[in-house]
């Protein structure tokens, strides 16, 4: 079971040691590639950290909208221009990377598209259109269950089927929003065992109802509090 991280987002958790803690509980990475966070330095620094670790590399693209962290859904952008700025951030990425030698395996969208494409085939279509641009060799990263990987599919990429140990689920098995309090996990334990759930093909969502998931990937997001003691969690508890 892959267990994937979000990372190269916040200078804070470059300099007291969490990126680089993360990498040695974690098998891949989707660093942040200058939509929403992220230049070439901070790219370079988990490319660096990651060869060291042998983890797997893939962009993580968003919103061209840093002051939002890609958080905000922009809804006037043109569908070509997104779809220049998300393969421009994957490229970004190749570029830096083949500095160190390394290969790209897979693209995950972050924030606001990813959340928005979950359900919008329009914003999936464009986002896989990117990569294929890039590399359709790429696997594509989405929600599980979700007409993302859906599109993703029909359009020819290999996908990976996501679930979230750190995040709720709503009944209809889409992410609690941030706005609400109890939207993060962030007791290890816990992440664990919801981790244990989708493991079993069920995840128990807000209401407490039983929702089936089939996941072929788990993701911890790097600045959620506790982070690295939840990958570490995770780690023990698949072996």
């Amino acid at each position: 079971m892959d267990i994937n991280s979000d990372m190269g987002e916040l200078n804070t958790l470059l300099a007291d040691g969490t990126y680089e803690k993360l990498m040695n509980h974690v098998t891949s990475i989707n660093i942040a590639c200058g939509g929403h966070a992220g230049g070439p330095e901070m790219m370079g620094a988990m490319l660096s950290l990651a060869k060291d670790k042998d983890v797997h590399i893939g962009a993580h693209p968003s919103y061209p909208d840093k002051e939002n962290f890609g958080r905000e859904e922009m809804e006037d952008i043109d569908p070509n221009e997104l779809l220049d700025s998300i393969r421009d951030q994957i490229e970004a990425l190749v570029d830096v990377a083949s500095e160190y030698e390394m290969e790209l395996t897979h693209v995950k969208p972050h924030g606001a598209l990813y959340n928005l494409a979950v359900n919008n085939e329009e914003v999936s279509q464009t986002i896989a259109e990117a990569i294929i641009d890039v590399d359709s060799s790429y696997k594509a990263v989405g929600l599980a269950g979700s007409k993302m990987l859906t599109v993703f599919d029909a359009l020819g990429l290999d996908t990976i089927s996501e679930g979230y140990v750190d995040r709720v689920y709503e009944a209809d098995a889409t992410l609690r929003s941030r706005k609400h309090d109890n939207a993060l996990i962030t007791d290890p334990q816990k992440a664990a065992d919801q981790m244990k759930e989708m493991l079993n093909g069920n995840i128990i969502a807000v209401d407490g109802s039983s929702v089936p998931i089939n996941i072929t990937s788990v993701c911890v997001h790097s600045d959620t509090p506790n982070a690295v003691d939840i990958a570490e969690a995770l780690k023990k508890q698949l072996q």
